[in-house]
């Protein structure tokens, strides 16, 4: 069988044997008619648990708009949603330079102003104010109390002093939070550092077990601080595995955002019966697979449907390298996978829980990487550089026999393994 992975901004291709293959993982054909700018509109017109966005604008006649939005790292269709936003916006009497769009950087660097033009275009450059968030700075951060964990709120200036806030995100799986979208785009979207950290740190002990929604205790903060801050309205999309927008909701920043969340489940969620020798799967190219921190996700879903002492093929360009600084210090700073999972119990650091993510799986499987990264860096990663999948393969068939058999992730970021109880 043929297969056509995405790889940075192209294809890797290779062919495997049908008798090798035990399933190939593809989010679920779910039938749904691309969204236009109209869905929009009724969105924004008939949100879910608020009032229309006009009508909270004319009500609220704000002085201080902020929209937050995405960073580089997560495609989101600005042109589709943001003109009906701003034809509102006219429409309230608001002009441009009482707007401020906020980049919810999270722990990532801010945006260049090439970034900017690339991920926002021309126009909205031009037309409006745009501020990265920066965690590390406190002279841009507000404290807003103390959370019910006992966590203090450290949010971005700008966002929490704005008079009318609005949210734009993309609804996706993520692997320890759920669900991206909603309540995200300000915890850790326009958090500060020591806050992401405080609610991060209990993903150590979820990555394995990761519990409905409603008692994961990193959304339930991530929800509250939402809240906290004052959230006065969210415009998410679902998108489904050609990034086409397939689901719209407004509103609440729970409520709404939960609408979302059933159609994303719906789409990404795929049952599995029974884990493989070895899964060979694509972090879904460019911009998932810019860097190593990024491509992690998808060797997350992999590893979930992998048999313990099993392998596992990553196919993910990251001509960004590692992507982040500590991710990066934490590997370097490690020989072996056991030495950064015993460092995230004793120390937890943003960008470290990303080396503890990559760990975990390396110290129970063996990991190749298709990549443009260099060889060395590969082996910081605990893992083997090979030059294609089939050279992967070889290498596993040298080691283990003949006798294997694969699961195949083409779009591994975005698909979820979901196993039947009888298949755990």
């Amino acid at each position: 069988m043929n297969f056509s992975f995405p790889y940075g901004r192209g294809t890797h291709e290779f062919r495997l044997d049908e008798a090798r293959i035990s399933q190939v993982l593809l989010p679920p054909e779910v039938k749904a008619v691309p969204c236009t700018a109209a869905d929009v509109e009724a969105a924004l017109d008939h949100p879910v648990g608020t009032p229309p966005l006009l009508e909270q604008l004319q009500a609220r006649k704000p002085e201080r708009v902020v929209v937050v939005v995405n960073d580089i790292t997560r495609p989101t269709p600005y042109a589709l949603l943001l003109p009906p936003v701003l034809r509102r916006f006219a429409e309230a009497g608001i002009p441009d330079e009482k707007v401020t769009l906020v980049v919810a950087t999270g722990i990532h660097d801010p945006h260049t102003p090439e970034q900017n033009l690339q991920v926002y275009g021309e126009e909205l450059v031009r037309r409006f104010r745009i501020v990265s968030h920066a965690a590390d700075d406190p002279d841009s951060l507000v404290s807003l109390g103390t959370l019910a964990t006992g966590s203090e709120l450290f949010v971005n200036r700008l966002v929490a002093e704005a008079d009318f806030l609005l949210t734009l995100g993309v609804v996706m799986p993520h692997y320890f939070a759920g669900y991206s979208g909603g309540r995200k785009s300000i915890l850790p979207g326009v958090a500060g550092k020591e806050s992401v950290e405080r609610n991060h740190v209990r993903m150590v002990a979820l990555m394995d077990d990761l519990p409905d929604l409603d008692a994961n205790p990193l959304h339930l903060e991530m929800l509250e601080a939402a809240r906290r801050v004052g959230v006065d309205c969210i415009l998410n999309v679902v998108t489904n595995e050609n990034g086409e927008v397939v689901k719209v909701v407004a509103g609440d920043v729970e409520q709404a955002w939960k609408e979302a969340v059933a159609v994303s489940s719906a789409l990404y969620e795929v049952p599995v019966v029974e884990r493989a020798d070895v899964a060979i799967v694509s972090a879904c190219g460019h911009p998932r697979d810019i860097n190593v921190y990024q491509a992690q996700k998808a060797l997350d879903h992999a590893d979930k449907a992998t048999k313990a002492g099993g392998a596992i093929v990553l196919v993910a360009d990251c001509p960004g390298g590692y992507g982040e600084r500590v991710f990066e210090e934490w590997l370097n700073a490690a020989s072996r996978p056991e030495d950064i999972v015993a460092r995230i119990r004793r120390e937890f650091r943003m960008g470290g829980h990303k080396a503890f993510g990559i760990a975990k799986v390396a110290a129970a499987k063996k990991i190749y990487l298709v990549t443009s990264m260099s060889g060395e860096m590969v082996r910081k990663l605990f893992a083997e550089k090979a030059a294609s999948v089939e050279e992967a393969l070889g290498r596993i068939e040298a080691e283990r026999g003949a006798a294997f058999r694969c699961i195949v992730m083409p779009q591994g970021s975005l698909t979820v393994p979901v196993f039947a109880p009888e298949g755990r």
